[in-house]
């Protein structure tokens, strides 16, 4: 029996199964967790379904954040299945592939930049609002950001901004849901090979980088990824909440310097 048993989660961004919230889903899972995951759009429909019946799923919903009534309408789903939600899992994050091109001002735009901060960082508040008539006493959240938050990162452009907010928003829930005992946390994770890092202009470059400067010198697993959202999620992690967990190897204390100017 693992250190989850019991818990009830809701894991949304699963895109694939090299998805960071698939590694996640996969170590909730593992730990004993329940799972109720989320697809966003109809041509992801079947394929987070399999993924759902592999890692025995008890449903899996429909979710657009860029939707307030979807939003309410999947934690209206959740609530005939569960009583309520242990952890809360948001991996969603995106901006127009033009965004993420080229230099930063040659390629944002107004519209770029609500896209990016309404999907990758208010939607995180707008599930945590939604879901909070459900969550438990000591349930957790977690989000997931990167280091281009806090650093010009190469190609990363709008998103580092939206990570920025996302981050903000995350210790503003965690100050606001506190008092209820429930935590609120980010996971900082180091570049992993997934869909959506496929639309970063030299993300190749940039796996390359990480692995040599990192103290570890290795990029991080997804198993590694979710391992540390599973110890969020569970009691081991009761006294942490208003944080940034970094699990990239080491490098986001050596890679200060490494700008988008190299």
């Amino acid at each position: 029996m693992g250190f989850l048993a019991g818990k009830k989660a809701v894991v949304t961004g699963i895109a694939s199964d090299r998805s960071i919230a698939y590694g996640i889903a996969n170590a909730l899972a593992e730990q004993g967790a329940s799972l109720i995951l989320t697809y966003q759009g109809d041509k992801l429909a079947d394929r987070v379904g399999k993924i759902g019946a592999q890692l025995g799923a008890e449903a899996v919903l429909p979710l657009d954040v860029a939707r307030d009534e979807d939003i309410d309408t999947l934690f209206d789903s959740v609530a005939e299945y569960w009583s309520q939600i242990d952890i809360l899992v948001h991996a969603i994050g995106f901006a127009p592939r033009e965004a993420l091109a080229g230099g930063y001002l040659d390629s944002i735009s107004r519209d770029a930049s609500n896209v990016a901060h309404d999907i990758s960082a208010y939607s995180f508040a707008a599930l945590a609002k939604s879901a909070r008539p459900m969550l438990s006493d000591n349930a957790s959240l977690i989000t997931m950001t990167y280091l281009g938050s806090e650093r010009a990162m190469p190609g990363y452009n709008i998103m580092g901004p939206a990570k920025a907010s996302l981050e903000a928003n995350m210790r503003f829930i965690a100050a606001d849901l506190g008092p209820s005992g429930v935590r609120v946390n980010a996971i900082s994770a180091g570049p992993i090979k997934t869909l959506a890092a496929s639309g970063i202009e030299g993300f190749r470059d940039l796996l390359t980088r990480a692995a040599d400067m990192a103290p570890l010198q290795r990029n991080v697993t997804q198993a590694e990824i979710g391992n540390t959202a599973a110890f969020l999620g569970s009691d081991l992690a009761s006294g942490i909440t208003g944080e940034v967990l970094y699990v990239d190897a080491g490098y986001n204390m050596v890679g200060a310097a490494h700008t988008a100017n190299e």
